[in-house]
């Protein structure tokens, strides 16, 4: 094999390598929970939610939240923006800012509760991992009978 085959080959490999790298940390989903619901925090502040959060991703409203609600939204990439605009109770003052949060890596599903994140509170109080439960189906017992047994012999 002549030098020049060997380079090419090499070039082609570190290039596939360097877009596979790319791809893996641009191409990551995530999907997003937002909560507008009271939590109390590990200090014993308590969180009030909102009377109402809108929730805007690339100016599409993705999620419309009312007290103890949930939206969500899927995600690619580790950095996410999204624009919120909130109403601290009925027929109040709409308020609104732009939020850009750093996805971590390693979860698939993030919820944000946006009344302790709007609060200022530490990130390990508004962030947790989106754990699905684990629904039981009840099974039912089957009683199986021999249609073609034998009579019992005496």
């Amino acid at each position: 094999m002549n030098k020049r085959k060997l380079i090419f080959r090499i070039v082609t490999l570190a290039i596939i390598i360097a877009v596979a790298a790319c791809m893996f940390v641009i191409g990551r989903g995530h999907t997003v929970y937002f909560d507008n619901k009271e939590l109390t925090g590990p200090d014993g502040t308590v969180y009030e939610p909102w009377y109402q959060i809108e929730v805007l991703v690339n100016g599409e409203r993705v999620a419309k939240l009312g007290p103890e609600d949930r939206g969500m939204v899927a995600t690619m990439g580790q950095n996410f923006k999204f624009e919120v605009k909130l109403t601290k109770q009925k027929g109040g003052k709409m308020q609104g800012g732009t939020i850009g949060l750093k996805l971590p890596y390693s979860l698939d599903g993030i919820i944000y509760n946006l009344p302790a994140m709007l609060a200022g509170a530490d990130e390990s109080v508004y962030m947790e991992e989106f754990i699905p439960a684990v629904v039981e189906e009840e099974t039912e017992d089957v009683i199986v009978t021999d249609e073609f047994a034998m009579p019992a012999e005496d």
